[in-house]
């Protein structure tokens, strides 16, 4: 039994038979210190109830995943220009062997690249001033979605996204999917312009990357916008921001 099984029947013992509380305990094997013992444990509250009432629904299921299917807040999606951004990182080499790390920054409303930020290393300072001079230009989006790497849960794009009010909506671990925008822009990104080029050094790779998104943005159609470009797209819309192709 339980200890919380061994209490209730030291609770039955004392209401229906001639015993003390000492005796019961000793007949259901249970310390009278922990029977004595109150608990100043928080109660569960809303949470609780909430898993309550999800394990009432789905009896098979267990306690972590009924906590995943509480904690899963549905991702914000975008109906507007500048409701909601993602982003993202690449990596690729170049001819030397050296790696590089490139940072992808898309306007899911009108699919406009904002940024391609390319350096061999790209902590969160630097995503921040990616962000600001994006910012800068174009407003300031209600939301962003993005993974779990170390860079974008630092306290810095915390505390940028808390100072300005930006949702960061964060994808479940190991679940790229969730972020399917800024995934089909590394699909054409690798495919039309890491694949198509040796780059010498890194002068050379951002010489080439930083030419992309202006392709991207303003020639080449897309099916999911009724063959526009994003920014034909962007300007379909009353309240369009400003179209950017911020890069480094």
């Amino acid at each position: 039994m339980t200890p919380a099984q061994r209490r209730t029947a030291v609770i039955h013992l004392e209401a229906t038979y001639p015993v003390s509380t000492r005796r019961a305990c000793e007949l259901v094997h249970l310390a009278r210190s922990r029977w004595y013992h109150q608990s100043t444990r928080a109660g569960d509250g809303a949470l609780g109830d909430a898993l309550r009432e999800k394990a009432a629904e789905r009896p098979r299921w267990g306690d972590r995943r009924l906590h995943v299917l509480l904690a899963r807040v549905p991702r914000p999606v975008a109906t507007q220009p500048n409701q909601v951004w993602a982003m993202d990182f690449i990596s690729d080499q170049g001819a030397t062997g050296r790696r590089f790390r490139v940072l992808r920054l898309i306007d899911t409303g009108t699919r406009e690249c904002l940024a391609l930020e390319i350096d061999t290393s790209l902590p969160a300072a630097r995503v921040v001033r990616v962000l600001d001079d994006v910012t800068s230009l174009r407003g300031t989006p209600h939301a962003i979605t993005l993974d779990h790497g170390p860079e974008f849960v630092a306290r810095a794009l915390d505390a940028w996204a808390y100072a300005r009010q930006v949702q960061l909506a964060f994808i479940r671990p190991g679940k790229p999917i969730d972020n399917a925008y800024v995934e089909s822009l590394h699909d054409r990104f690798r495919a039309e312009c890491l694949d198509q080029h040796w780059f010498t050094d890194l002068g050379d790779a951002r010489e080439i990357i930083t030419r992309w998104p202006d392709d991207y943005n303003t020639v080449r159609p897309h099916g999911s916008l009724q063959q526009l470009t994003p920014h034909e797209y962007a300007r379909t819309f009353t309240h369009s921001p400003k179209p950017s192709a911020y890069t480094s």
